[in-house]
């Protein structure tokens, strides 16, 4: 089932690939972008690691956390989208709990779009994966960007396997909450 504003996020506690605790989901009190990949030699999700990393001193200087759930073991995650170090959380979720709690969705179908409407994109993740990217699971991406209070303010379930939240909804989620005051302590 698709989670959807103003849901509050499932909580789940994993390891990240370092073998740190992460908690995914809850009332973290730091802004959050989730973002849910598929297999970790996905070159669509290759991509867009690229893009977070590239974006990620702009986000976080910000105030935003970002977190990448790979449905991949570890050593995947580590042979293909962290096999250079990543400034952002990066979680494998061999089981695919995660993406089952927050409402992953499969489709063949989906994948095959993308393949034949994101070619440009595919190549340019496939630059980065190689052949290995050509065999990966039917799980479509979804990201989320979750307050301060572990509530969904937005939620971005892919179309197809390329389909990923645009960064102007992230930068306006950012914007939106540079501008609240700051939350005045109870006494």
């Amino acid at each position: 089932m698709r989670l959807k504003p103003p849901t509050i996020a499932p909580q789940l506690a994993f390891t990240d690939i370092y073998g740190k605790i992460t908690m995914i989901g809850g009332a973290t009190g730091r802004r959050t972008l989730l973002c849910f990949f598929r297999d970790a030699s996905c070159p669509f999700c290759n991509f867009r690691i690229y893009e977070l990393t590239n974006r990620h001193e702009q986000l976080a200087r910000q105030g935003l956390e970002i977190i990448a759930v790979f449905a991949a073991t570890p050593e995947r995650v580590k042979h293909f989208a962290a096999r250079k170090p990543r400034p952002f959380v990066v979680v494998a979720d061999p089981t695919a709990a995660a993406h089952d709690a927050y409402g992953i969705q499969r489709s063949f179908w989906r994948k095959l779009k993308a393949v034949v409407m994101r070619t440009p994109t595919l190549f340019r993740g496939l630059r980065i994966v190689g052949l290995a990217g050509l065999n990966t699971n039917n799980l479509l991406p979804a990201d989320f960007l979750i307050d301060e209070e572990g509530r969904i303010v937005d939620s971005w379930y892919g179309r197809d396997a390329g389909d990923r939240i645009p960064f102007e909804r992230v930068e306006s989620f950012v914007a939106q909450h540079q501008s609240e005051p700051p939350p005045v302590p109870s006494v």
